[in-house]
């Protein structure tokens, strides 16, 4: 019993493979549902690139503001109902998102759902984390990270890439992309009702899944371990680094879709969803997963603090990729492939110090929650910039919003000459 209590792999048996694959590319495809496949939608069926912007970005705030509640996962049921009732949930957000694509107020109808789909899959993450935590051993968490990060990205290209290819054959066969993407969120329904059924018999039962009731009092602790967050040195410069590295970013991102749609004549590229699929959702993401996997090969080797501004070069210069395409127009699908895999790889690459600034800060008694409250700056950092984004490329057009972009990189490099990193920290 002693051992059942302790050890999780006691109480949970049952192989890992047969889960952490589908929870983890469960997680995944809420999160780029709201953040590419929305905006295509949005594109297909004609609204302005400054309502798409402004409107999609919205959904980032339940990931920004995941941390209030993330204690409330905690306190009531078991993570494992959690998981199986969020992934019932999102099924039947999916399936009204498809049910809303002919009615009149389609866009404030779907969005309004979407945006219960993103609470739900930032709920989602916050039980599955936890879950992941308590049926596996620490050895066996160390070994099956990879594992889960390899079938989010696969989410990711399956959302971005695979999602996006469909929907334009499917515009192309029926003539409609009210339906298509009625088509597309239904296949979504199903693949949820299937994954919360199939997790409802698979996961497994860990002793220590439960109610977890905090002996200091509850709402103290909990405020005490926000207190103990916004009382680390250099507070203010951690927080400028974490809103503001990705300043530039952040709107290139929403752009980035309605840039490859439109037409040339409105200063874009003129793909259709099919290309877009493979370029952007399948070609980039590959090359971000290298770029990421790389990233990570040599912060381990060489440590953050070396990493830290050849990252940041990485990251930020190949937004010039998008200044050359928005003034050249390339019509060979080679070229943009190519210049997307730059860019993505770039992204990747970079990412990661940013990634692992994050875990450095989180380090100490309190690291679960401080990594929350760190990803929610980061989505702040996001979301608030993106609002504006389409404003800016229908005011300034795409190769003059992209310029910005690139200037807009500046206050990274400012902030990443003001933190201070550990030498030692992120070396083997």
């Amino acid at each position: 019993m002693d051992a059942a209590i302790k050890g999780a792999a006691t109480a949970a048996p049952r192989n890992p493979w047969a889960w952490i694959p589908t929870l983890y590319f469960g997680q995944g495809i809420p999160y780029f549902t709201a953040m590419t496949l929305a905006l295509v939608m949005y594109k297909n069926t004609g609204f302005s690139n400054a309502d798409i912007a402004f409107y999609t970005s919205w959904l980032y705030l339940p990931w920004v503001i995941k941390p209030l509640w993330a204690p409330v996962v905690d306190m009531f049921g078991t993570k494992r109902r959690w998981v199986v009732t969020l992934q019932t949930a999102i099924a039947v957000a999916f399936a009204l998102v498809a049910f809303t694509t002919h009615l009149p107020a389609f866009f404030q109808a779907s969005l309004a759902v979407l945006w219960l789909m993103a609470f739900s899959s930032a709920t989602h993450d916050i039980a599955a984390d936890g879950f992941y935590m308590l049926a596996l051993a620490q050895k066996q968490q160390a070994a099956f990270v990879g594992v889960r990060s390899t079938f989010y990205r696969l989410a990711n290209i399956t959302g971005q890439g695979v999602l996006v290819a469909l929907s334009g054959f499917l515009i192309r066969q029926t003539g409609d992309a009210h339906l298509a993407w009625a088509i597309i969120f239904a296949l979504l329904a199903s693949v949820f009702a299937v994954l919360a059924v199939y997790h409802l018999f698979v996961l497994p039962h860990p002793a220590t899944d439960g109610p977890v009731r905090s002996s200091g009092g509850g709402a103290g602790e909990f405020f005490a371990t926000f207190v103990s967050f916004f009382r680390k040195k250099g507070i203010v410069t951690i927080l400028g680094f974490l809103l503001l590295f990705r300043l530039g970013e952040s709107q290139l991102l929403k752009m980035v879709v309605p840039f490859l749609l439109d037409p040339a004549e409105k200063g874009g590229l003129g793909l259709d969803n099919t290309q877009v699929g493979i370029v952007y959702g399948t070609v980039g993401v590959i090359a971000l997963t290298v770029g990421g996997l790389l990233g990570g090969v040599l912060i381990s080797r060489y440590g953050l603090k070396r990493c830290l501004w050849p990252m940041a070069l990485i990251i930020h210069a190949p937004d010039l990729v998008f200044v050359y395409l928005s003034t050249a127009l390339p019509d060979n699908i080679l070229v943009i492939a190519v210049a997307m895999a730059v860019e993505q790889f770039g992204y990747g690459l970079g990412f990661t110090s940013y990634m692992m600034f994050m875990i450095m800060v989180a380090d100490g008694e309190h690291k679960t929650a401080h990594y929350a409250i760190c990803t929610g700056f980061m989505a702040l950092g996001m979301m608030v910039p993106q609002m504006a984004s389409g404003y800016l490329q229908q005011w300034l057009g795409y190769q003059h919003f992209f310029i910005w972009v690139c200037l807009a990189t500046i206050p990274a490099f400012i902030m990443t000459a003001l933190i201070k990193v550990d030498p030692a920290f992120g070396r083997e």
